[in-house]
């Protein structure tokens, strides 16, 4: 395999690990305020895949403009499923068995309405940029793939700017840090969850929406990118969203390189080893490391 291979490698590498990153985000800003684990993620991310396609059969919108349409579409869902089920769960500080049975049952839900409505044929999304590449010395890259990642990025860039300069941000941020210190200082939590179980649906929806545009899927479609999110979470350090990002870099160049090595009917357990090897080896994930970096600085 020659250079230019490895860089075409590691450029599909490093687009990847921008939707990896944003379909990931979502989990950890909801685990963050509310400590939940969100099981319906991959509900919600079938969801999203089927918004594109219906927005683009059955109204002639662009998939990518859908995909950025699905942002305030499932911002509102979230807000309506937080209003009508996820507010009765207690809050604690850990996942709760409650939690995740109703979560789980949503997951089940949502994918028996995909089969009921689209059935359980693959369907998938064309447009002119499908097929259309970018080459630069040897570097070929899909133009769709370069679009998602954009969208993808700016996404990111938005809820860092969102989470950093209003006061719903700061309320998020507090209460990820400490709910206890954020409650004595006067923060909704009620209200701050119910926003952040949108946001965090949100995200879901966008990265579903945009993995439709590179993807064929079914109602099953979210499950193995559900795995891919909890194991960039966990690595990442479940609360850190600067972690999220670099576990996603790291997920995404070991699934990408690895089939130099790996068969691809071998592809999903990678997820798994690599699940096995952040609660061994780094249990308090990246960010628990880089904390341990700066103190010994």
């Amino acid at each position: 395999m020659g250079l230019d291979d490895l860089l075409n490698l590691f450029v599909a590498a490093i687009l990847l690990a921008g939707i990896y990153t944003t379909m990931s985000i979502g989990m950890t800003v909801i685990y963050g305020v509310m400590k939940m684990v969100n099981l319906a993620h991959a509900g919600f991310m079938m969801l999203g895949a089927y918004f594109a396609l219906e927005m683009s059969e059955r109204l002639h919108i662009d998939p990518l403009v859908s995909s950025v349409l699905a942002v305030p579409v499932f911002f509102l869902l979230g807000v309506a499923t937080h209003r009508s089920m996820v507010r009765f769960v207690p809050v604690a500080d850990e996942p709760t068995l409650p939690s995740l049975l109703l979560l789980f049952g949503l997951w089940l839900v949502l994918q028996n309405v995909g089969y009921g409505v689209w059935g359980a044929d693959d369907r998938s999304i064309f447009s002119a940029l499908t097929m259309a590449t970018f080459q630069f010395k040897g570097i070929v890259v899909p133009v769709i793939r370069l679009i998602v990642f954009g969208i993808a990025l700016l996404s990111l860039v938005a809820l860092h700017l969102f989470l950093h300069h209003t006061w719903f941000g700061r309320s998020v941020r507090a209460l990820t840090q400490n709910r206890e210190a954020g409650q004595l200082a006067g923060i909704d939590t009620g209200r701050t969850a119910m926003l952040t179980f949108g946001l965090g649906i949100a995200f879901t929806g966008l990265a579903g929406a945009l993995l439709a545009n590179l993807y064929s899927f079914t109602p099953e479609f979210g499950s193995s990118f559900m795995l891919r999110s909890f194991v960039i979470t966990v690595l990442g350090g479940l609360e850190s969203f600067s972690g999220v990002a670099i576990g996603a870099v790291i997920v995404a160049l070991i699934e990408t390189f690895s089939i130099l090595v790996v068969p691809a009917s071998y592809q999903h357990a990678i997820s798994f080893i690599l699940l096995v090897v952040a609660l061994l080896v780094l249990p308090g994930g990246i960010e628990g490391l880089l904390q341990r970096w700066r103190r010994l600085g």
